[in-house]
């Protein structure tokens, strides 16, 4: 279960910085956009992403949240992937968190196909 305090961190307008093992072992970070449902943290990306292809490889990732308005108010989540959903449910979610973040719909490119994972905590810590 998700901490509630992350998730609600998760669902404004904070930024995450996703941290994944690509095949290399050399562990890559990427700032992106974060959501949360009440059990696990949201990750949308397009599919053949290096990030996609990492967490396709090997579920373990960290994720760091921090507050906008107070970064050193931030959560850590070591977790895992628990299921990937491609297709029509990623196009829409990738709409809500455009929404959220730049206040309209998300602008497609003519390739762009969505994927959404969601990351089940095993480790969860958040600042006071």
């Amino acid at each position: 279960m998700l901490d509630p305090a992350i998730r609600d961190l998760a669902r404004a307008k904070n930024f995450a910085a996703l941290t994944v093992i690509p095949r290399s072992g050399h562990p890559m970070t990427h700032v992106m956009w974060i959501d949360a449902d009440d059990e696990c943290l949201l990750i949308n990306t397009e599919l053949g992403r290096a990030k996609a292809g990492a967490m396709d490889h090997d579920p373990r990732v960290t994720v760091a949240i921090w507050d906008i308005d107070n970064p050193y108010r931030y959560a850590e989540v070591r977790g895992r992937v628990i299921s990937v959903e491609a297709g029509q449910p990623a196009a829409d979610h990738i709409d809500k968190l455009a929404g959220k973040y730049v206040g309209g719909p998300y602008t497609f490119g003519p390739t762009d196909r969505r994927v959404l994972y969601r990351i089940e905590p095993v480790r969860q810590r958040i600042t006071p």
